[in-house]
């Protein structure tokens, strides 16, 4: 076995659809989408086989929100997809073989790596533990598709059906799907309004345009837009692969939550997945069980399956990561609140 850096897309793209587990992240698609944006530098580590076959495949995102000086406080790596990797006895080897290694380099450009679990990785926790990638519970939704549109609608919570039912009589609210990437604009300023409320660092608007300018040629995102007579209200990014729906990323401006827009934007979306052949809605997470958390209300009320797939993270600098998180808490409380008054008086200029 050896440490690859590299593959080609052919030998990539093979060893990702080959297996069951994989999912849009692992994509060399989903990698150029974070190479085009800004604060974002994707990493491949493989591991292959003698023959040159891959056995392990990890795709770690470093993500910094402040530059120079600040850049090594404010850099981590995210797993979106978590790891992947050949089942069987030589899988597990190769996955052992490739954390330890790169663990050894991570620890000198980021904080800690983190593995985000979108599927049941119970088989590999006690490879994850050893290489010290810790567990925490983290949960999700996932919502059947794969049956008739009118079995989801009744599978939404009594309250929320009533007023998407009330909200589709009205027709206040219009639902768009963004096709030309001159609307991403209107896109990126909702998210950046709800993100701002919530005092919640948002990725740079490159993301969001090179996701476009990869993906959506090959019908592997959707952006969608709700409005109100003129004004656009609400908004939602799904990612597309392997008939599964993937929410990326949603906002909602709280002065239009009367027209229920984020809900009639949902159901649009499920609605549309059902007659386009999915078979499964993952909302993306639902965040940590202990902790109070908004928008898992709002995401249980779809009625999906909760499941808890949790997280893995292991802390490559703890002093350093203990100063950051200080140092985070100021930044939401000055820099974040500022966008919150810039947010609420329309100003997008910072």
């Amino acid at each position: 076995m050896r440490i690859v850096r590299f593959l080609d897309g052919g030998t990539w793209r093979h060893f990702v659809e080959s297996q069951p587990a994989s999912n849009i992240f692992h994509t060399p698609e989903m990698f150029q989408v974070f190479t085009r944006a800004k604060r974002h530098r994707p990493m491949l580590w493989a591991v292959t086989d003698n023959g040159g076959q891959v056995l392990a495949l990890l795709l770690p995102v470093q993500i910094t929100l402040r530059g120079g000086f600040l850049r090594r406080l404010t850099t981590r790596a995210v797993v979106y997809g978590s790891v992947l990797y050949e089942p069987g006895s030589a899988g597990k080897e190769a996955l052992a073989f490739l954390l330890h290694a790169y663990a050894q380099e991570a620890g000198r450009e980021v904080l800690f790596t983190e593995l985000r679990n979108l599927s049941d990785l119970s088989a590999v926790q006690p490879v994850l533990n050893d290489c010290g990638f810790l567990y925490e519970d983290h949960l999700n939704y996932l919502i059947d598709l794969d049956r008739p549109a009118e079995d989801v609608m009744q599978s939404i919570g009594a309250r929320t059906r009533k007023h998407i039912q009330r909200g589709l009589k009205k027709r206040e609210v219009v639902v768009e799907e963004i096709t030309g990437r001159g609307q991403i604009g209107a896109c990126y300023d909702l998210l950046r309004k709800s993100y701002a409320a919530a005092r919640v660092p948002l990725a740079d608007r490159s993301l969001f345009e090179a996701a476009f300018d990869v993906l959506h040629h090959q019908g592997m995102v959707k952006f969608w837009l709700a409005r109100v007579g003129d004004a656009y209200v609400a908004t939602s990014v799904e990612l597309l692969y392997k008939g599964v729906m993937y929410g990326w990323y949603g906002g909602v401006d709280r002065a239009y939550a009367g027209y229920t827009p984020g809900e009639l934007l949902m159901w649009h979306i499920l609605k549309w997945g059902v007659e386009n052949g999915y078979r499964l809605y993952d909302f993306g997470g639902a965040g940590r069980p202990d902790v109070e958390y908004g928008v898992r209300d709002f995401k249980a009320k779809f009625g999906g399956t909760l499941v808890n797939y949790g997280r893995n993270t292991r802390v490559h600098a703890p002093a350093l990561l203990h100063l950051s998180r200080w140092g985070y808490t100021v930044y939401r409380q000055l820099f974040l609140r500022a966008r919150l008054k810039n947010a609420r008086s329309g100003d997008f200029s910072r």
